[in-house]
C-alpha cells in the first residue's frame, strides 16, 4: 500500500494523461468529452476516471461506448507513462456535473423566493399580545406587606 501523497500524484497524472490521450482517439462516436477527475486505489491497480460530455443522452451513450472501446489503448499508454509494475485498469464514469449544478441552482432560487415571501410577511407583522405579557394589573394594587396566599381557606369557626 502506497502513501496518500503518492496516490494523489498518480491520480492527477492519470487525469492529465487520459485528457491528452482522449484527443488522439479517432472514434467518430466520441463527443465533446472533458476529463474532470481521476482516482486510483491505494495499491495503484484500479483507476476511476470521471468525465463529462457536452450534449444529450445519446451523445453521452455514444461517448461512453467509444471510451470503452479505447480502454485497452488508454490503459497501455497510461501504464507505460507511469512506469508502474502493473498498469492500472481504467473505469470510466460519467460525471453529471451539469445536472448537479442545475439542481443546486434551482434549490437556491426556490430558497431565495421563500425568503422574499417571509420578508414580505414579516414587514407587515405586529407582535401578538401586550408589549410585556408577564405584567399583571394586580401588581399595582399589591402593597408588599404580606404575600397573598393562593387557595387558602378562611375558617369561620
Amino acid at each position: 500500500m502506497s502513501n496518500p501523497a503518492k496516490t494523489r500524484r498518480h491520480a492527477e497524472r492519470i487525469k492529465e494523461l487520459v485528457a491528452r490521450l482522449v484527443r488522439e482517439i479517432k472514434d467518430p462516436r466520441l463527443g465533446m468529452v472533458t476529463i474532470t477527475d481521476a482516482r486510483i486505489t491505494g495499491d495503484l491497480r484500479e483507476a476511476t476516471v470521471f468525465y463529462t460530455v457536452l450534449g444529450d443522452v445519446t451523445e453521452q451513450a455514444s461517448t461512453a461506448a467509444a471510451l470503452e472501446s479505447a480502454k485497452g489503448m488508454l490503459r497501455s499508454r497510461v501504464g507505460h507513462a507511469l512506469a508502474l509494475r502493473h498498469s492500472p485498469s481504467l473505469t470510466f464514469v460519467l460525471d453529471n456535473v451539469q445536472e448537479h449544478v442545475k439542481e443546486i441552482d434551482d434549490l437556491l432560487a426556490e430558497a431565495r423566493h421563500r425568503d422574499q415571501e417571509v420578508q414580505q410577511i414579516a414587514a407587515g407583522a405586529t407582535y401578538a399580545g401586550d408589549p410585556d405579557p408577564y405584567k399583571s394589573e394586580d401588581e399595582d394594587e399589591f402593597d408588599g406587606d404580606e404575600p397573598e396566599r393562593v387557595g387558602a381557606r378562611e375558617d369561620n369557626g
